[in-house]
C-alpha cells in the first residue's frame, strides 16, 4: 500500500513534550502523539471507493491484510506518527474548556492529485483528551457517520468523508440514552477523511489561555495550508480569513437548510474551520417540517439546536471565533462588519435558496410573502418536507386547483387537512401559480431544476436504524443498498422508490428513529 503521505500538521505545529495516552492537560500544544489501541477480531464491514481512489489507493490495497490492520487501529504506517489534536469549545453556549479529539486519532496526512487529506480513526481508543471516556464507538453511531458524511456529500452539502466501517471485535459499554441502563454494544471504528479536521475550538482553547503565540502559529499554519490566497500573515489577512470562515459556515447551513438536515450539536468544537459538516452525532432529517424540531435528546428542553435556529448558531459561534482571532487584529469594527454581512447575506441567500426549490430563476419582491407564505401553510399540519417539494415540481403552470392532489402524499394527517386547511393551501397554490406564470421557463425545464436542489432520497434516521438493526444481527447488506441509494439522491431510481416513503408510524417514538443522544 504506497501512499504519498504528507505530515504538515505534525511538522509546522509544537507538539506535546508528553508521549502517551494519559489523561491530562495539553499546555503550549496544537496536538499530542498517541497509539490507537489493538483491537481482537477486526473486520472490514464496507469501504468506500470513491475515497479509496481520492487517496491514491487501489481496489487491491482494499482487500489487502494492511489496510485492514492500519484502519482498524492495528498497525502504524511506517513514517507516519499518529496524534489528537488539542482545542476547547463552547457546549451547548457555555465555555467547557479544553476538550480535543477524544475518541478520533489522526494517522496522516495523503497528497494525491494535487490534494491533501488527513485521515482519521474514530473509535480507535483513548487519548490524553478523552477525559472520563473510553474513546471507542459503537456499531450503530459508527454506521450512521459512514453512512451520513458519504451521502451528504453526493448531496452537494460541504462534509467530512468516509473511508471505512469496520467492526473492531470488542465488547464496549455504553449507557444509550443516558438513563443509567448501560449495555454492551459492538464496538466499531470508521476511518474518515477531510482536508483538516481544525475546528472554531482548535483556536479558542490558546486564546481562553492567552496563549497567543501558539495561536498566532496555528492561525499561521492553517491560512498557509488552507487558505493560500490569502497572502502572507498580516492583520489585513487575519480580518480576511475571519471573512472566508463566515461565509464558508454560512453556505454549509444553508445546505443543511435547503435539505432538511438538523446537525443536533453545533458546539463550537464541532464547527470546521472549512465550512464542513463534521462530527455526524445525534443528526436527522426533518421528517415533518418544523423549525423547532431538534433530533438530540439532550437538547429537547431548550432546543438551543433546533432546525430553524441553526444559521442563528452559526452567527453565535462564529462570534466565539472573532473573540479568538481579536488578539491578533485588535480591532472590533472588521470583526463586527463581517458578522453583521453574515446576517445580511443569510436573509438575501435563504431566499435564493428557497427561490430555488420553487423552482423561481427570476427575482420578485414579494417572493419574500410567497416563501413566508409557503412555511405557514407547512405547518398546519405534518408535512414531510422531502416528499413536498419534490413532488412540487409537478406541478404545471394553471394547475392551481390541483396543487393539494400533487403533494398530498406529503401529508402524515390527511384527515387534518380540513377546509380551513385546504383553503389556505389552494390561496398558495393560486399564488404560486401567478408567479410562476412570470416565469419564462417551461414546466419541464422547472421540473429539472428543481429536482437538482429537491432531493429525492435523503438519510431518514428508521433507514439508518434498520441498517443498525440488521448489523447488530451480523447482516449487512443494507448498508450497502442505502450507501449505494445515495450515490444519487436526486435521481428518480425507480428500483429504489420503497425509500421514497414518509417516516413510518412504528419509527415516530422509536429510540434511533426520534431519539438520539450524544453518543449516537
Amino acid at each position: 500500500m504506497q501512499l504519498n503521505i504528507k505530515n504538515t500538521f505534525t511538522k509546522n505545529l509544537p507538539s506535546d513534550p508528553i508521549i502517551g495516552n494519559s489523561r491530562r492537560q495539553v499546555k503550549e500544544a496544537c496536538f499530542s502523539y498517541v497509539s490507537p489501541k489493538q483491537t481482537k477480531k477486526p473486520e472490514i464491514l464496507h469501504v468506500s471507493e470513491e475515497m479509496i481512489n481520492a487517496l491514491g489507493m487501489s481496489s487491491k490495497d482494499m482487500h489487502s491484510q494492511t489496510f485492514k490492520n492500519v484502519f482498524t487501529g492495528n498497525e502504524v504506517l511506517e513514517h507516519t506518527t499518529p496524534y489528537a489534536m488539542c482545542y476547547g469549545g463552547h457546549q451547548f453556549g457555555n465555555w467547557a474548556g479544553q476538550l480535543g479529539d477524544g475518541r478520533a486519532i489522526n494517522l496522516f496526512e495523503v497528497e494525491h492529485n494535487n490534494r491533501q487529506w488527513q485521515v482519521q480513526l474514530k473509535g480507535a481508543g483513548e487519548t490524553p483528551y478523552s477525559r472520563t471516556a473510553d474513546g471507542l464507538a459503537v456499531l450503530r453511531s459508527s454506521i450512521r457517520e459512514y453512512l451520513c458524511s458519504e451521502a451528504m456529500f453526493h448531496l452537494g452539502v460541504p462534509t467530512t468523508r468516509a473511508l471505512s466501517l469496520a467492526l473492531s471485535g470488542d465488547e464496549v459499554m455504553r449507557d444509550m440514552l443516558y438513563d443509567g441502563n448501560q449495555a454492551y454494544e459492538k464496538g466499531a471504528i470508521v476511518s474518515r477523511v477531510a482536508p483538516s479536521f481544525l475546528r472554531f475550538g482548535n483556536f479558542e482553547i490558546f486564546a481562553a489561555r492567552q496563549d497567543h503565540k501558539t495561536l498566532k502559529t496555528l492561525v499561521d499554519y492553517t491560512i498557509k495550508n488552507y487558505f493560500p490566497s490569502l497572502g502572507e500573515p498580516s492583520k489585513e489577512t487575519y480580518i480576511q480569513f475571519f471573512a472566508e470562515v463566515s461565509q464558508r459556515t454560512l453556505d454549509m447551513i444553508l445546505h443543511w437548510q435547503r435539505v432538511g438536515f438538523v446537525h443536533g450539536v453545533m458546539n463550537t468544537d464541532n464547527m470546521s474551520i472549512l465550512g464542513l459538516t463534521i462530527d455526524y452525532g445525534p443528526y436527522g432529517w426533518l421528517e415533518g417540517f418544523d423549525f423547532g424540531w431538534t433530533p438530540n435528546t439532550t437538547d429537547s428542553q431548550h432546543k438551543r439546536y433546533r432546525y430553524g435556529n441553526q444559521p442563528n448558531i452559526g452567527l453565535w459561534n462564529l462570534y466565539q471565533l472573532a473573540n479568538a482571532l481579536y488578539s491578533l487584529i485588535e480591532e472590533t469594527e472588521p470583526l463586527e462588519t463581517i458578522l453583521e454581512n453574515y446576517k445580511t447575506d443569510f436573509e438575501k441567500k435563504s431566499l435564493q435558496m428557497m427561490r430555488s426549490k420553487l423552482g423561481l430563476v427570476k427575482n420578485d419582491d414579494r417572493d419574500n410573502v410567497l416563501v413566508q407564505n409557503l412555511e405557514d401553510a407547512l405547518l398546519l399540519t405534518e408535512t414531510d418536507m422531502t416528499i413536498f417539494f419534490r413532488n412540487l415540481s409537478n406541478f404545471k403552470k394553471g394547475d392551481a386547483i390541483k396543487g393539494l392532489e400533487i403533494v398530498k402524499d406529503a401529508f402524515y394527517m390527511p384527515n387534518e387537512v380540513s377546509d380551513a386547511v385546504s383553503k389556505q393551501w389552494n390561496d398558495w397554490f393560486e399564488s404560486y401559480d401567478v408567479r410562476l406564470k412570470k416565469e419564462s421557463l417551461l414546466d419541464t425545464e422547472r421540473k429539472t431544476k428543481m429536482n437538482a436542489v429537491n432531493p429525492k432520497y435523503v438519510l431518514r434516521n428508521y433507514m439508518s436504524q434498520l441498517a443498525i438493526d440488521d448489523a447488530n444481527k451480523g447482516d449487512y447488506k443494507l448498508i450497502d443498498e442505502l450507501f449505494q441509494l445515495f450515490k444519487k439522491p436526486y435521481d428518480e431510481q425507480p428500483e429504489n422508490e420503497k425509500w421514497f416513503t414518509k417516516r413510518p408510524d412504528w419509527a415516530r417514538h422509536k429510540v434511533g428513529c426520534s431519539m438520539l443522544s450524544c453518543s449516537s
